[in-house]
């Protein structure tokens, strides 16, 4: 899997809840939110545009920030 690095502009534990909720419906997708740097890091098999799509579901801004080398 392709690590993927997103902004999202989260600014609570909310914020970050509903960046769960959406990426767990969507399935396939494993991830860690870093809420203090509003990013998000996410290992998927779907594309970018799916995982951003999915994000903005959330309501919040949200843009790509390029792929992450897996550690």
């Amino acid at each position: 899997f392709q690590k993927h690095e997103f902004f999202v502009d989260m600014t609570c534990e909310g914020c970050s809840s509903a960046v769960t909720r959406v990426l767990h419906k969507l399935g396939g997708v494993n991830f860690d939110i870093d809420l203090p740097n509003k990013k998000v890091y996410i290992d998927s098999e779907h594309n970018v545009d799916t995982l951003l799509e999915t994000l903005k579901k959330t309501g919040k801004n949200a843009s790509y920030l390029g792929e992450k080398s897996a550690q």
